[in-house]
């Protein structure tokens, strides 16, 4: 069944669903069919044996007991039919009344044969016997007849036919009406699964088509909103957030080419003066060759710090694994390595206790790329300001500041100021930091400050105390 297509599968289950409420209502509607005719048929026995014994008042004095039918079938005055009536006497006996002759006495015929009827009451017996090849319903009932000194019992019996070629025909029908239903319904079944896998084989076609060129643009027509749709619905939101997310791979790519480029052309240019002063015999200056060395040495920096940040944008997105660790030391950390880059400068920190949920490597990356943007953009001998309180951090500059039409871009990947862009750095130290802090659930901002410069507010969520089933660090 599994080896099937989904629109046979359907189809099978559709028309199998259908075979199995046909044959139950067939079945219901036989099984109810025979009740009523077998009850009928009881029924119409009762009914001639009273018109019988009716019969037989009327003709007692002339009634002589014989053992089958005479020449002259009505000498009693009851009409000859598929209804056969006979007299069993309690040894046995049988006395012909009507139809077209005796049938077998049973021992229950007997026994009712032999019980005097009471004053009021009747003794009977209902039973199927078989005669001359055919079966017949037979009902027996006690009588106030009596004949050579013995009591008798009246016996109608009527063929079981009268039921059972009905039924059978009956059979024959429903079965005939079944397959046409059966049928139907497999035609029903097949169209069904054709017009409601339509979409299922428009999105099939839509998936070989991205696989075979790749092109993630494609979306399937979405109409109504069942589940159908609702899945169409989803397959172009996946097709967008993975094209999406290619055009960002692609742009990182050609932004990190674009980035890596001017310190890669800067080294290869001072390596050739080095190279050049070496094949040539001419020497540079010293103060020259200092510089050149320095220039190299801060490229080479340059380049491992995006190469860094490239790997720190390169994990993947999935939730890291979190654990409470304490933010203020963190903090103080990257102060430590604040005041080595800006040794002029001037860093004040109010640092009260706090411990969030995150990774301590990860946080303190963004805490120092944090720090770093405001030491780079502090003027000589200047001041920068940092206070941790209640999970909120601010670090405050006295540097120009950020115009406002350049705030909504400061933390997108390789995006530079166009007045920072001959100062240090790669442009994505701010992205790594709304990428560590939107992990630990929290959020950050950067705003113009009163009296000048910028000020950056990260708040992370979090408590004054650790828990106290936890380290406070990791």
């Amino acid at each position: 069944m599994k080896k099937l297509a989904l629109r046979s599968r359907l189809t099978l289950l559709t028309a199998a669903a259908v075979a199995v409420a046909v044959a139950a209502a067939a079945l219901a509607c036989w099984l109810i069919t025979r009740n009523q005719l077998e009850a009928q048929l009881d029924k119409s026995l009762r009914q001639g044996q009273t018109d019988a014994v009716r019969q037989l008042q009327l003709t007692a004095p002339r009634f002589s007991c014989i053992s089958g039918p005479p020449a002259d079938r009505g000498q009693y005055g009851i009409s000859a039919s598929n209804v056969s009536v006979q007299l069993v006497l309690a040894d046995g006996t049988t006395c012909w009344v009507s139809g077209s002759g005796t049938f077998p006495v049973t021992a229950a015929d007997k026994e009712v044969a032999a019980t005097p009827p009471g004053p009021g009451q009747e003794t009977s017996v209902t039973h199927t016997v078989t005669s001359g090849g055919k079966k017949l319903r037979v009902h027996t009932s006690t009588t106030g007849f009596a004949f050579n000194g013995q009591p008798a019992a009246l016996a109608v019996a009527r063929p079981t036919s009268d039921v059972t070629d009905p039924l059978t025909t009956l059979a024959w029908v429903l079965l005939a009406v079944a397959g046409i239903g059966v049928l139907g319904a497999s035609s029903a079944g097949l169209w069904i699964a054709r017009t409601g896998l339509r979409p299922v084989d428009q999105l099939t076609e839509t998936v070989e088509h991205i696989a075979r060129t790749e092109d993630l643009n494609v979306r399937i027509p979405v109409e109504g909103e069942d589940e159908i749709a609702r899945l169409g619905k989803s397959f172009n939101a996946m097709t967008s957030a993975l094209a999406s997310s290619r055009d960002r791979q692609q742009q990182l790519i050609a932004d990190a080419g674009h980035e890596l480029r001017t310190p890669l052309t800067s080294l290869r240019t001072n390596i050739e003066l080095l190279e050049r002063s070496e094949a040539t015999g001419r020497a540079i200056p010293p103060e020259d060759r200092r510089a050149l060395l320095a220039s190299v040495k801060a490229q080479m920096t340059e380049l491992a710090a995006l190469i860094g940040d490239l790997q720190e944008l390169s994990r993947p997105d999935a939730a890291p694994t979190l654990q409470v660790v304490p933010l203020h030391e963190i903090t103080g950390t990257a102060l430590e390595r604040a005041r080595l880059r800006g040794p002029d400068l001037t860093i004040t920190a109010d640092v009260s206790p706090w411990f969030v949920r995150g990774e301590a490597s990860a946080l303190e990356r963004a805490l120092v790329n944090l720090l770093d943007n405001a030491v780079k953009f502090s003027p000589p001998a200047g001041r920068v300001e940092v206070r941790l309180y209640g999970g909120r951090l601010t670090v405050r500059d006295h540097g120009p500041g950020i115009p406002a039409e350049e705030l909504p871009h400061v933390f997108e990947r390789f995006w530079r100021s166009p007045s920072a862009r001959s100062l240090p750095g790669s442009g994505l130290g701010l992205s790594i930091v709304a990428r560590t802090v939107q992990q630990c659930g929290g959020t950050v901002s950067l705003t113009p400050a009163a009296g000048g410069g910028t000020e950056a507010t990260l708040y992370l969520p979090g408590a004054p105390t650790a828990p106290p089933d936890e380290p406070p660090w990791t």
